[in-house]
């Protein structure tokens, strides 16, 4: 015989509520036939909450008795919490990845020899690109983040301001093969600075702090990749000064 459950979710015409779409498509991954309720309006949803003594939507009932909401079921089930908990390195090693394939991509798609140098050269590029969108998405934000480790920022709160525009800067003026002369001195020095904060915040003091590198409202932790980042700067920006001697 068939589980079945009922669930009692908002759908009305100003809100759709997400959690009753996801209980109703966990359920019915965890085998069950689902009576699906719709509430369709603010007076509907208030006289069921009332009348089952609940604070909020969507609820499941399945074998007699009431489960709860969207996490409840997820409890129920034996599964971990939804969404991201805690600190992670997803979103700097998602952009990290997309960065790398996007520069095989150019790479094959716009030079007659996918290079290995030039694969790195526009990895770097993207990389430093994409992670300055992600700052300049909430500069208050991220300066609030940024200026608890960054020695020169904690100095000079406007440099947490300017420092997304010169990595966005360095980003693209190695793309659009601007002068090394030009674009490198910025990419060394923001490099080396970031490299000498994270080392001295995480290394030598020991501090446990979120980076900014993806965002102020990230929970990246600052530690090896947010170094990685800083080495990334400090090479593409010696490299770019090599290429305008050459």
């Amino acid at each position: 015989m068939k589980k079945s459950a009922t669930l009692y979710r908002m759908h009305t015409s100003e809100h759709i509520c997400p959690y009753g779409l996801r209980s109703k498509d966990l359920l019915k991954r965890q085998g069950f036939e689902v009576e699906d309720h719709t509430l369709r309006s603010r007076e509907e949803t208030e006289k069921f909450l009332k009348e089952h003594n609940v604070e909020t939507t969507p609820q499941t009932f399945a074998g007699g008795k009431r489960i709860g909401g969207y996490d409840d079921l997820r409890a129920h089930f034996d599964m971990e919490p939804a969404g991201q908990t805690g600190t992670t390195y997803t979103p700097v090693l998602v952009i990290f990845a997309v960065a790398l394939l996007m520069a095989i991509a150019i790479a094959f798609a716009y030079t007659e020899r996918v290079s290995l140098i030039t694969v790195i050269e526009l990895f770097v590029a993207f990389s430093m690109t994409i992670l300055a969108i992600q700052k300049l998405r909430d500069l208050y934000a991220f300066s609030n983040s940024f200026i608890t480790y960054d020695l020169l920022a904690m100095r000079h709160l406007r440099y947490a301001y300017v420092y997304p525009f010169a990595e966005a800067f360095a980003g693209i003026g190695m793309l659009a093969a601007l002068s090394g002369y030009l674009v490198g001195p910025v990419s060394l020095f923001i490099g080396t600075v970031g490299a000498v904060s994270v080392i001295k915040a995480v290394y030598i003091d020991k501090r446990e702090l979120k980076c900014a590198c993806v965002g102020g409202d990230s929970n990246v932790p600052l530690g090896f990749v947010s170094l990685t980042e800083n080495v990334f700067m400090i090479v593409a920006g010696i490299w770019m000064l090599s290429k305008g001697f050459s």
